[in-house]
């Protein structure tokens, strides 16, 4: 009889705490932000877990990558499949994890890593962490992730329970956040962000001189550990710069890179010194003056850093695969739709 009833009492605890945990969960997913309409950037990194997993390329990156490097382009032109993995302001040893995590998924023939951030050598903020952070699936890959990039004010229980970083945000709420729930929607073209506008250049910041250019000792850490796990995977690592005009991307900087690219026998592309080859125009081909290009201006590269892929990589065309076809068709439909428009998705 006592039996029973410890059973029961068992069974009615674990149920209260199930119902508590389901209680908990709800409310923590409610109050984390959707980034769907607003902040479109923080839903890049999960937009990937959906998609067909078989990409010749993948771009990993900061801004540099998902503005200025369209998958759908170069498609279009040469073939070739490929898929952006950039999030804002992702720092080297976030690149280095969100690659070895999308090794889990696939296996590339090259992965196109963008340099610009081997200039940070610490955390930048949250906020910028959050965006890339946040809607990764949680795996080995993301408890690492959140361990190399929190600030000093940041817990890492709070990336656990988002409750606990985000509990003030019951004021906040909109219909957006009951809305998104439990779903998500596409906000970008494999992972490249629309931009249609037009922002010519006109006056950069002056340009000054730096009291030192080295790399911090962490990011060429993680480029070379970069470099041994495509190694290790069969995996070509291409190095680029892209052609964006600030911040600076000064030749000390570009001298460290090239260097590093000929010890380990890897090409290194400095797009910004391709411009004129490109056919880049900076009076149309940016939508805020000069920090990243508009969709004109990406088609260029693109198609450009298609050729070069082809050309100098053995990147094959795929568009005679049916299932291939059919895929990027319907992509490149909805696309073509969103310029049309002249407006981001």
């Amino acid at each position: 009889m006592k039996r029973n009833k410890n059973l029961k009492t068992a069974l009615s605890v674990t149920a209260v705490l199930l119902v508590f945990a389901a209680v908990f969960g709800l409310i923590s997913r409610l109050l984390s932000p959707k980034y769907m309409t607003d902040l479109e950037e923080g839903s890049m990194i999960c937009a990937y877990y959906s998609q067909a997993q078989d990409h010749d390329v993948i771009f990993i990156g900061d801004c540099e990558v998902y503005a200025n490097f369209s998958p759908l382009e170069m498609y279009r032109s040469h073939g070739i499949t490929s898929y952006v993995r950039g999030t804002s302001q992702q720092l080297i040893w976030q690149s280095y994890y969100i690659l070895e995590e999308t090794l889990k998924y696939e296996t590339p023939k090259a992965v196109v890593y963008n340099v610009n951030a081997m200039r940070y050598s610490e955390p930048v903020s949250e906020a910028y962490n959050r965006l890339t952070i946040d809607k990764m699936r949680w795996s080995k890959q993301k408890i690492d992730i959140i361990r190399a990039s929190m600030t000093e004010e940041e817990d890492f229980l709070s990336y656990v329970f988002p409750i606990l970083r985000y509990h003030s945000r019951f004021d906040e709420l909109t219909c957006e956040d009951v809305e998104y729930l439990f779903k998500t929607r596409e906000n970008t073209f494999n992972g490249y962000q629309m931009h249609t506008e037009v922002v010519p250049v006109e006056n950069l910041p002056v340009k000054r001189p730096l009291p030192d250019y080295q790399f911090g000792d962490i990011c060429c850490e993680y480029l070379e550990k970069m470099a041994q796990l495509c190694r290790e995977n069969g995996v070509e690592l291409i190095l680029v710069k892209a052609p964006s005009l600030y911040p600076y991307w000064y030749d000390e900087y570009d001298a460290q890179i090239a260097e590093f690219a000929a010890s380990h026998g890897m090409s290194y592309y400095n797009l910004l010194t391709a411009a004129e080859d490109i056919g880049l125009d900076y009076s149309t081909d940016t939508y805020d003056a000069g920090l990243h290009l508009n969709l004109n201006g990406a088609k260029k590269l693109s198609a450009y850093f298609a050729q070069l892929l082809v050309q100098e990589h053995g990147i094959g065309d795929r568009r005679d695969d049916p299932h291939i076809r059919e895929i990027y068709e319907a992509k490149l439909k909805l696309y073509d739709e969103a310029a049309a428009k002249g407006k981001e998705i």
